[in-house]
């Protein structure tokens, strides 16, 4: 597993947004869900 310390990228609200929306469509290719969890691990945690 990749060490992400380094990692600066962090997705925008928006996109995180349209990410979610792909998990929970029941129709969405098992390709775009993992695009959509991977923009959604660069999200920065809630506070």
């Amino acid at each position: 597993m990749a060490n992400r310390k380094g990692n600066k990228e962090v997705t925008s609200a928006k996109a995180a947004s349209a990410a979610a929306r792909v998990l929970r469509d029941p129709k969405a290719s098992k390709a775009a869900k993992t695009a959509a969890a991977s923009a959604l691990t660069q999200r920065p945690n809630r506070k």
